[in-house]
């Protein structure tokens, strides 16, 4: 991410906070008067004029002061970002007698959930610890008369092996498919094939390897992580979700798909998603802050805020990170 002089930096800083203490757009004067800014309510006029041409900042009204644009966010929080308050020590104790006092995984969950709701103001998510669904890393097949053979290598040297008929037709079209496989994993890098872009002479092959192993996948897929949540009437209660029309979609998400909140990938960018980052669109107001914990025997979990793009995000990350370091000694 491009650099930006100090002073912009300390005025994006500002910005952010002033908004995020009032909800309210904010002028050269108030931020000069309200953070003491060692320059003239004209330079930081100037500063918020070039964030705004560098799309950090907006202006909601003509008129209008300015606000934080979700990549001014996101600039703050890979680039400004303060260190916790000491409130963060506080919780980190709390956590600890928690910890000590509920046995029960659910009930630990159920209570550091509502302990970090509490804390931050936010809606708290907890899933319980999973293990990652395998990805695909080669496919080697093996024609055996009539039958093919499939065996599909997967992360963590799982192996799988498929017994599929082959159709005569299809017999010359083994070695060239098996090469586009291979070239198809070199290139995402992720264990995922892009059907679409099969060469037309390989259809045949290629529709009875891709329903093989799309039925393969689905039968390997673990069950939906179970996951607590605290604090929707937090959310609710923001004024970035006065709409019903925004809220419709969110409601659906926490309803049917609730882990859904908490990719993984979220760790390739910190542990935060702000607005449009995140996968679901249901979430495209919100910023979701996210810690991974990981249980010896059971995989992966995670623990996440979730709230308006305008939140606290030093604050809501220490917590979530404290609440993860805590889990993963509980069950190391």
């Amino acid at each position: 991410m491009e650099s930006l002089p100090a002073r912009q930096q300390q005025v994006l800083q500002a910005t952010v906070h002033h908004y995020v203490d009032t909800i309210e757009p904010v002028g050269s004067k108030t931020l000069v008067q309200r953070f003491g800014l060692k320059a003239s309510a004209a330079t930081v006029r100037s500063a918020m004029g070039a964030l705004e041409q560098r799309g950090l900042l907006t202006q909601p009204h003509t008129s209008a002061g300015r606000v934080p644009s979700p990549q001014g966010y996101r600039h703050y929080v890979d680039c400004l970002l303060p260190p916790p308050g000491s409130a963060a020590q506080h919780l980190e104790r709390e956590l600890t007698n928690l910890s000590l006092r509920w046995a029960a995984l659910d009930d630990l969950m159920w209570q550091l959930a509502r302990r970090l709701t509490d804390f931050t103001g936010l809606m708290s998510l907890i899933t319980r610890p999973a293990r990652p669904k395998p990805t695909l890393q080669a496919v080697r097949l093996v024609r055996s008369g009539d039958r093919l053979l499939v065996m599909l290598v997967e992360s963590s040297n799982q192996a799988s092996h498929l017994n599929l008929r082959l159709p005569h037709e299809a017999s010359n079209e083994l070695e060239a498919i098996e090469e586009w496989i291979r070239d198809q994993l070199a290139t995402t890098g992720n264990g995922s094939l892009d059907w679409s872009s099969l060469p037309p002479q390989l259809n045949l092959s290629g529709s009875l390897l891709r329903e093989a192993i799309h039925s393969h996948s689905q039968a390997q897929t673990p069950a939906e992580s179970d996951a607590v949540f605290h604090g929707m009437s937090r959310l609710l209660a923001q004024p970035e979700f006065s709409s019903s029309a925004s809220l419709q979609p969110l409601l659906e998400l926490m309803d049917t798909q609730p882990a859904a909140v908490v990719p993984i990938g979220g760790k390739e960018l910190g542990g935060i998603w702000i607005g449009a980052e995140h996968p679901q669109s249901a979430l495209n107001a919100c910023s979701v802050v996210q810690a991974v914990y990981r249980s010896s025997g059971e995989g992966i979990g995670q623990v996440a805020l979730i709230g308006p793009m305008r939140m606290a995000y030093a604050t809501a990350k220490a917590a979530v990170q404290r609440v993860a370091h805590h889990l993963d000694r509980l069950l190391s």
